[in-house]
């Protein structure tokens, strides 16, 4: 309410997202539809701000309004609200109560289409009004004529009167006439230099062989200068004072009907000013309770500043002892501006973007797209490409600028070489419209950018039998960075090593391939494969700007053969098994340990006939064969520890044969069947999130944590990797979901228990089939099911907002599939199988699941 300040006034305000109001679903009957020239004549006025938001204001002692003894007045309105948004008319009904009893003699209000005055009677229910449907009659004086002065008289009843559209009514204890601001018995005079429209009347009532006449005057400025705003009331409105003397009471300054007190007028920077002439209000453009509205001519961008200031004056004339109270509401807009908006390129070459503020505008203007040259794209479709909008507002909301970024390596921008510079341009256009009229206009933006080609060091290289040759030329900006071999800065001490060279353009250095910056990568017939990196790096970034390596393979040395029988083989650590302490390797006899190790070789010596070494006699030569690997139980603590595969270097010498003996021998038949051992091995299961329930397109590491809506669906899948056997299946244990990654943490619910929906979960697990395509060979090695999105509750009122989700699957024969268990009361236990071997199992026995995790997962 706004009325406490505004004494004889009420505000509704409507808008479009919410209503203070009773929704009704019908009009009442008696209902009279509020058109223009009804509310001139009624009292009633509405203002639309800058977005279309609606206030209506109505006169205390509008012609609706019921009223209680001059001291209450309640007034209902009947709001139709219709758009193209919505699918009917919808109907609302607001009702306001103001109490008001600190009546003037005279009452005088300007608003924006009517002017009211209201004069004190003599007495309650002295003077009625002929029939009127808008007014209750009153027993005693009736109006009778109604004298115009414009300035000649000029004599109408009421009833004509009323038809040309004047408001007369008369209340307990006033008289109220209200005229629209043009009408014919209007007229405009200068008043101290200000031109305002008057309006003066004489009411003449009749009784009997009674009569009495009541004067009515009112006059309202419509002057002011579009600069800094400069309002102009005349301290001495000749119109209304019938005698040369007055006493200025009271003079109070609002806005939309509200007074506002000196501390709230400085700080919007408000002033008030009285001289003997003149109440002189100024208002700067763009204060604290107007607005600018955007309009739009031939393309180009305007603006206008619109208040709606309010001045309320309190005078007594000494001659009368009576006092006036005169309140205009003075909706002042501004002549349109141009403003054509400022482009202001905050480009730095060197971040290799395109930053642009283009601004300021109104806050209703709103960004649609932007074109570029081959492409009109939407705020949606720069965005997900990768570009920066941004909408900045001013910190009073009045103003905005969009901000837009755009990167170099973008198709739209556009390069040219010119003398050492790269030239980077952009053209796009802005398209913009004003709401709520949706008028659209354009602002076309052209940036360019220069960057100095910048040639970065390239490294080049080759190998000879023994060393790796690193040469490294140096690009525009010289040696401006640190050289890395391996994985350590190739320091003084080290370059004195590698025997360093370098001018004023280059440098080269020379490694080993048995140093320990050098990598070895696999073992070869003839050859040991290893591999140097180099890598070039920005001190200030702490980033590499060049990386390079080279792969050379040297003539192999790790075996030696000599003709007494006396065999080496030197062990070295690949690439491939970090974890491998080679101190630990061992020869076919476990207590053939190396004569020598370190962490990166092991070295062993060993004669034909002993360490577990083999022999195998061809026609013309004897081969003797080891073999260097872990011990068993090193090697299986090594495989539950890392991932890193087996180690094993095969030692084989051939020897010539000199001489032949032959023997016999003597075959007996088989004591038993060959047979394999159980043992463990170990398949790849891969756990997904699909986009749908179509299963083509995957959500990537990258994309997690996900935010998805509570109820919303979620896809998953579960596929066996790198198997071709069509007789294995992958089946569903149990799944369920924690809140963090670890799958044994607390709380817990469980979505598939033994391969079957869990029976107590409301939103059951849907399992999906999987059928042969494009990326499906076989369908037994996938399993697909749909869980909706759903949130721990911590208490009633509060949830927390991620989950990870988590499966147990085994590997099963797909002829006896796990699915059994969910196929009624009769379970049919599934029949597994070793991975390493055929031999069978029952699930009873197989202990080791494949598990797997998805997450996190967040309520979006």
């Amino acid at each position: 309410k706004r009325v406490q300040s505004f004494f004889r006034w009420f505000i509704l305000l409507i808008a479009a997202v919410y209503i203070e109001a009773q929704k009704k679903p019908s009009i009442n009957d008696s209902a009279i539809l509020l058109t223009p020239s009804l509310a001139s004549q009624c009292g009633f006025s509405i203002k639309i701000n800058q977005m279309g938001n609606a206030m209506i204001y109505a006169s205390l002692q509008n012609c609706f309004a019921q009223n209680v003894g001059d001291k209450a007045f309640t007034t209902t309105l009947t709001l139709r609200l219709h758009g193209n948004r919505m699918a009917e008319d919808e109907l609302y009904q607001v009702a306001e109560t103001c109490q008001y009893a600190a009546w003037a003699s005279r009452e005088i209000v300007c608003d924006r289409n009517y002017m009211e005055v209201s004069v004190k009677r003599a007495a309650p229910d002295d003077y009625a009004l002929p029939e009127n449907p808008k007014q209750t009659i009153d027993a005693g004086f009736r109006i009778t004529t109604i004298m115009f002065y414009i300035p000649v008289e000029k004599v109408m009843g009421v009833t004509e009167a009323q038809r040309s559209g004047y408001g007369i009514a008369n209340t307990p204890s006033r008289l109220v006439l209200r005229s629209p601001k043009t009408t014919p018995e209007t007229y405009t005079q200068n008043v101290a230099g200000v031109h305002m429209t008057v309006l003066k009347t004489s009411t003449v009532f009749e009784k009997k062989w009674l009569a009495t006449q009541i004067d009515a005057a009112a006059a309202c400025s419509v002057s002011f200068t579009p600069n800094t705003i400069t309002w102009y009331l005349p301290r001495h409105i000749d119109p209304l004072i019938s005698s040369g003397q007055l006493q200025l009471l009271e003079v109070h300054i609002g806005v939309d009907g509200q007074r506002l007190d000196p501390a709230e007028m400085a700080a919007r920077q408000y002033s008030l000013s009285i001289n003997d002439v003149h109440i002189i209000i100024q208002i700067p453009v763009g204060a604290v309770g107007g607005y600018f509205k955007s309009h739009v001519q031939d393309d180009h961008y305007h603006t206008s500043y619109t208040i709606e200031p309010m001045l309320e004056l309190l005078w007594t004339e000494d001659s009368i002892h009576e006092d006036t109270r005169y309140k205009v509401l003075f909706p002042i807009t501004t002549p349109l501006l141009s403003r054509p908006p400022q482009v202001i390129d905050n480009t730095v070459p060197e971040q290799r973007m395109f930053k642009v503020l283009l601004g300021p505008f109104g806050s209703d203007v709103a960004l649609m797209n932007i074109s570029f040259p081959y492409e009109v794209l939407s705020v949606a479709d720069c965005i997900a490409r990768g570009f920066t909008v941004l909408e900045h507002m001013s910190p009073n909301s009045s103003s905005k600028v969009f901000m837009l970024e755009v990167p170099f390596t973008d198709p739209v921008v556009s390069q040219t070489r010119d003398m050492g510079y790269t030239v980077y341009s952009l053209h796009l256009t802005f398209g913009l419209l004003v709401l709520p009229e949706f008028a659209p206009f354009s602002h076309p933006v052209y940036l360019e950018a220069k960057l100095v080609d910048i040639v970065p060091p390239s490294v080049s290289g080759g190998c000879d039998y023994q060393n790796f040759y690193v040469l490294v030329q140096y690009g525009t900006q010289g040696a401006n960075f640190q050289t890395i071999v391996g994985k350590q800065l190739l320091t003084s001490d080290l370059a004195e090593q590698y025997s360093f060279m370098e001018n004023g353009t280059h440098l080269s250095f020379a490694v080993p391939f048995s140093s320990p910056d050098v990598v070895f990568e696999a073992i070869e017939s003839s050859s040991v494969k290893t591999r140097l990196d180099v890598a070039l790096l920005n001190p200030e970034t702490n980033k590499n700007i060049k990386e390079f390596s080279l792969a050379c393979n040297f003539p192999s040395t790790l075996i030696e053969c000599f003709p007494n029988g006396t065999m080496t083989a030197l062990a070295v650590k690949l690439e491939s098994v970090p974890s491998l302490n080679p101190g630990q390797l061992t020869l076919r006899d476990p207590t053939c340990g190396p004569s020598y190790s370190d962490d990166r070789y092991a070295y062993f010596v060993f004669t034909g006939n002993s360490c577990g070494t083999t022999r195998k006699f061809f026609p013309n030569m004897m081969l003797y064969a080891n073999e260097i690997s872990l011990p068993d139980e090193l090697e299986k603590i090594r495989e539950s520890n890392t991932e890193d595969p087996e180690y094993e270097l095969k030692i084989a010498c051939y020897y010539d044969i000199n001489t032949t003996h032959a023997v016999a021998f003597h075959t007996r038949p088989r004591r038993s069947e060959p047979y394999a051992e159980n043992a463990k091995g170990e398949l790849q299961v891969a756990m997904r999130l699909a986009v749908d329930d179509s299963y083509s397109v995957f959500h990537r590491a990258e994309d997690y944590p996900l935010a998805k809506y509570l109820q919303q669906p979620l896809y998953f899948e579960m596929e066996l990797m790198r198997s071709t056997n069509p007789r294995v299946s992958l089946e569903l244990e149990n799944c369920w979901a924690t809140l963090n990654s670890n799958r044994t943490s607390k709380p817990r619910w469980n979505l598939i228990i033994d391969g079957c929906a869990n029976p107590v979960d409301p939103y059951q697990v849907l399992f999906h089939p999987v059928w042969v395509d494009a990326r499906v060979q076989y369908p037994s090695h996938f399993k697909r099911f749909e869980v909706q999105m759903f949130a721990f509750a911590e208490d009633q009122d509060n949830l927390n907002r991620q989950l990870f989700v988590h499966c147990d699957v085994v590997i099963c024969d797909a002829r006896n599939p796990l699915g059994g268990v969910c196929s009624g009361p009769v379970q049919i236990t599934p029949i597994c199988f070793s991975l390493s071997t055929g031999q069978r199992r029952a699930v009873a026995d197989v202990h080791s699941f494949e598990h797997v995790s998805v997450g996190p997962i967040i309520i979006g």
